[in-house]
């Protein structure tokens, strides 16, 4: 009954004329950004997330929300039509998306990953919706030393169990929150590696650094980037119908998929990206014939479809409920509901229900404004990406750094986050991963603050991080994932001087 109750007050905050319009106006452009190859949601929350400075807290984050999991709905068209994928976890959509595409089955695969994405992030919701009360009042029982621990272990999941290198990620994590110590120290009032520039004694803005990062270096990516060459064609909706063969062979692919995407999404540092991929390598493991995979197979592209928006969703679980974010986009929500006042965490359900269970509930409204949407608007998108790339990135650009300017009326913001812009791009050239950047970022204050308040209740003494239960398991996992990370890299370099040798 209790859930009942705030399912009620939650379908009330959502339905409110502002927020189903801001629900609707978010997956809007959360698609239309996420068909764009290479931008991705990470960029379209960052270059989005001025706008909702204005807003109501509920309002803004039922906007977010809906360009986030409106991105990964349109990731995944221009994987299928170019063979460039619209995110990163629509990477693996191209696999067999695109050979869809070449045998003249280009609205099929469409209408297909449209219905998966629905039912992912359909089971992903229910997740969200029935166990992220028990997280809470689990959190509950936290105190500042706990914090750290969970924070600690938030940071190394997110440097170590990503993509590339986990040195790389955990030096990436390290340089973040370096970053989110510049300014002024709140005890203190001492600035802090603001290198003499009066600019930075308030900090670097959580804005400047994420559309710098994710907006200006993937525009400069997506333009180095080639197409497979556009093969989408006229599409009907006669086209988009698949045979009931088709319709049969998707069922279980859709059902693993969307196991695998809900687990992994309520994981930190792990996101859609490794869900997808994870989710495309178990069908492709139990399939009687893998051997069509990567020739058009329909199974490769449900299953990563359903477990990339299962995971989008579940995301908010450990986001919400404890402030730690699951992804780097979830960082940015986490910047977001901080830049509007509200802390993030076990208390959010308490002190503030109406955001908490509107959000959710916006996502149900969400999921099914895009089903709506998705399948008419289809035709649209496809003539969205004929538009030549030398006339739309620029045009982003200069929003972006509009943007940027609108925050604080301030030139030195926009040099900054096109210095961050370069440096982004150069990073991603290195092999590094911005993600875990950001992540410290958001999550340093935050650690810094919590251990401060633990070593002054212990009186200076360190132990206290891990003389709890809670604590020591978290520190414990967390060591476990720093030495796996350390002994991989190690392993990895040892077999690749081998093969060198060879």
């Amino acid at each position: 009954m209790e859930l009942l109750s705030n399912l009620a007050l939650g379908f009330a905050t959502a339905f409110a004329p502002a927020n189903l319009f801001y629900c609707f106006l978010g997956v809007f452009l959360g698609t239309f950004i996420g068909v764009l190859p290479g931008i991705g949601a990470l960029a379209a929350v960052s270059m989005l997330l001025p706008v909702t400075f204005y807003l109501e807290p509920t309002t803004a984050l039922v906007m977010l929300a809906g360009v986030y999991y409106g991105a990964e709905y349109g990731g995944s068209i221009a994987s299928i039509l170019l063979n460039l994928p619209g995110t990163p976890s629509a990477a693996v959509t191209c696999l067999d998306g695109y050979p869809m595409a070449r045998q003249g089955r280009a609205g099929v695969a469409l209408f297909m990953t449209t219905i998966a994405s629905f039912v992912g992030g359909t089971v992903g919701i229910v997740v969200l919706t029935l166990f992220a009360p028990s997280l809470a009042r689990f959190a509950l029982a936290f105190g500042p030393a706990e914090y750290v621990a969970v924070m600690v272990l938030g940071l190394i999941a997110a440097s170590a169990v990503g993509q590339g290198s986990p040195l790389k990620g955990i030096a990436m994590v390290v340089v973040g929150l370096l970053l989110g110590f510049v300014g002024t120290d709140i005890n203190s009032g001492y600035p802090r590696y603001t290198l003499g520039i009066p600019q930075l004694r308030d900090g670097i803005g959580l804005v400047v650094l994420a559309m710098g990062l994710f907006g200006i270096a993937e525009v400069i990516a997506s333009i180095r980037a080639t197409a497979g060459g556009f093969v989408g064609g006229k599409i009907t909706f006669a086209s988009m119908l698949p045979t009931r063969a088709e319709a049969r062979a998707s069922i279980a692919p859709v059902a693993r998929g969307t196991g695998v995407g809900a687990l992994f999404g309520t994981l930190p540092g792990t996101g859609q990206t490794i869900a997808a991929f994870l989710a495309y390598a178990l069908e492709k493991r139990t399939a009687r014939a893998p051997e069509r995979f990567g020739k058009g197979a329909i199974e490769g592209v449900m299953a990563p479809e359903s477990a990339n928006n299962a995971a989008a969703q579940t995301a908010f679980i450990p986001t919400l409920t404890m402030g730690i974010p699951g992804s780097a986009t979830m960082a940015l929500m986490l910047g977001a509901l901080m830049i509007h006042g509200i802390t993030p965490g076990p208390q959010l359900m308490s002190t503030h229900p109406e955001v908490f269970w509107g959000l959710i509930a916006s996502f149900w409204i969400g999921n099914v404004l895009l089903l709506v949407l998705n399948i008419p608007l289809i035709g649209m998108w496809v003539r969205l990406l004929r538009i030549p790339y030398q006339l739309l990135y620029p045009a982003i650009v200069v929003l972006i750094c509009v943007g940027v300017y609108a925050i604080s009326n301030n030139v030195f913001d926009v040099v900054l986050a096109l210095f961050f812009g370069v440096v982004g791009y150069g990073m991603r050239l290195l092999g590094f991963e911005p993600a875990p950047l950001l992540i410290g970022f958001i999550l340093g204050p935050a650690l810094e603050e919590n251990l401060r308040r633990a070593l002054l209740l212990s009186r200076g003494d360190p132990t206290v991080l891990v003389a709890s239960p809670i604590g020591a398991t978290l520190m414990a996992i967390a060591a476990g994932l720093l030495v796996w990370a350390l002994w991989a890299s190690l392993f990895r370099r040892r077999k690749g001087s081998a093969s060198t040798a060879e």
